[in-house]
């Protein structure tokens, strides 16, 4: 039976990608920060099939302890602190956690010499994109980082590859454009609005307070982006990969779909107010992404259509609100 170790399993993603592994018979082992009994809970009540360890990717012995207990043969290194808008009012803590974290998990399994018994996926971000410098992103394209976790991204980015060359390590990036699901964070920009749709429906607010709803993302749906995560780990060699579905949208278009699917009647200016608070100080004005190479290595395509994501999330929200 195959052993994997996830971090952040706790979030979006570490959901969909447990339930994944499970379902092919891994042994999945969860990384949580000890302190957060919060988590601890709801991993027990969503994920019982889980093995809950302590660790943190900000303390090396931790990881060290995590990685000797689960003895995985592979692991997924989700955790991050992953809110762009957060990592301008906290750029110390993203760049400790999601920059340096990876250095950390890396030197873990160098000091525990596992670099040749475990497998590794690092987390890697369209953010790291920025300021494009050609349309669409794969590859190839130089970084251009736009903000705190964008620059901590765009680190531990070139520390895997660094790694890989330097020390033969198996260590494949997943540069996933936006992915978003029923199960993402309240305080990301697509479940703001589909929860607040849902909330306006059933007379509990009034407007969503949004930043630039004229940004242009590339916009898939997680539970197809975890299954690229596992396929990467699969293959003979490791090697980095765009992983998106080659459409954008603006965040304007997401709320106008969201608003119809709500029942809600309506231009999007009747429903949305724009907050200068949610404007970053620097903006990534478009992203798209050209998955051509999982296309053609993986054998990867995202199976739902963005219409589809607007609908199930806010179909979900209206159940929860409701």
């Amino acid at each position: 039976m195959k052993r994997a170790l996830i971090t952040g399993v706790s979030g979006q993603d570490g959901y969909f990608l447990s339930k994944l592994l499970l379902a092919k018979d891994y042994k999945v082992f969860g990384m949580i920060n000890g302190q957060s009994e919060d988590t601890s809970r709801k991993l027990n009540n969503e994920l019982p099939e889980v093995i809950q360890i302590k660790g943190d990717l900000s303390d090396t012995s931790s990881l060290m302890s995590a990685i000797s207990e689960a003895e995985p043969h592979e692991i997924y290194n989700l955790g991050a602190v992953s809110h762009v808008g957060i990592s301008f009012t906290q750029p110390e803590l993203t760049a400790n956690v999601t920059g340096l974290g990876v250095l950390r998990l890396l030197e873990a399994i160098r000091n525990l010499k596992k670099q040749e018994q475990i497998r590794v996926y690092q987390a890697s971000s369209s953010e790291i994109y920025g300021r494009v410098r050609e349309v669409p992103q794969n590859e190839l394209t130089p970084l251009h980082p736009r903000s705190p976790y964008g620059c901590a991204k765009s680190f531990a980015h070139h520390i895997c590859v660094n790694y890989r060359e330097a020390y033969g390590m198996y260590i494949s990036c997943g540069i996933l454009f936006n992915h978003e699901s029923e199960k993402r964070g309240h305080e990301f920009v697509t479940r703001k609005i589909s929860s607040g749709v849902a909330r306006i429906k059933h007379n509990k607010q009034l407007k969503i307070k949004l930043g630039n709803i004229e940004a242009k993302r590339d916009w898939g749906y997680a539970g197809d982006y975890v299954l690229a995560m596992w396929l990467m780990l699969q293959q003979d060699k490791p090697d980095d990969f765009v992983i998106a579905t080659g459409e954008t949208h603006t965040v304007r278009e997401f709320a106008e779909i969201a608003i119809k699917v709500a029942g809600l009647n309506g231009s999007v200016e009747e429903f949305i107010d724009i907050d200068p608070a949610f404007i970053r100080p620097s903006e990534v004005d478009i992203l798209i992404g050209d998955s051509t190479k999982a296309k053609n290595v993986l054998g990867w395509q995202p199976q739902v259509k963005f219409d589809e994501l607007v609908n199930l999330m806010v179909k979900n929200d209206l159940i929860l609100e409701k």
